[in-house]
């Protein structure tokens, strides 16, 4: 099984760390990320539906993937995430990295899930209380690492 997943099935962020764990390995860093119950303006979200180019997915990730190990040294990364319609408190993603050393796991991990949201192909609308809804960035530009 890839470690390098987008899931129409509900994630289990304890078999996506798992995914990572090894003998060699003496740190693991895990991001989960949750559907909230407010948007960032404060309206009442009823859930989120995430629409994803897969394949495209996939290979970005693998790009994410590798860029990380250049830049923070060996390690292993497991990245899941859903598409379709989720309630709040779904797992919408999850990351993992598996390292010798923490701060290598923590730097991967962080550099991962930042990169995927600013560049998957993969697009969020948050549906709200009111029945209303609206597409929204992945990443807003005053949230970039």
């Amino acid at each position: 099984m890839s470690r390098l997943r987008i899931l129409a099935d509900p994630i289990d962020p304890a078999q996506v760390e798992a995914s990572v764990r090894g003998a060699a390995h003496g740190a693991t860093a895990c991001f989960t990320g949750i559907v909230r119950e407010l948007a960032d303006d404060g309206r009442s979200v009823s859930g989120l539906s995430y629409e994803a180019h897969a394949e495209m997915a996939v290979a970005e990730f693998e790009r994410i993937a590798a860029e990380a190990i250049q830049y923070f040294g060996t390690c292993e990364i497991a990245v899941a995430h859903r598409v379709g319609n989720l309630a709040v408190g779904d797992v919408a993603v999850a990351v993992a990295v598996g390292a010798v050393h923490r701060s290598t796991a923590l730097d991967a991990c962080r550099y991962a899930i930042d990169q995927l949201k600013a560049r998957a192909p993969i697009w969020k609308r948050e549906m709200y209380a009111d029945g209303s809804s609206a597409w929204r960035d992945n990443c807003p530009p005053d949230r970039q690492a």
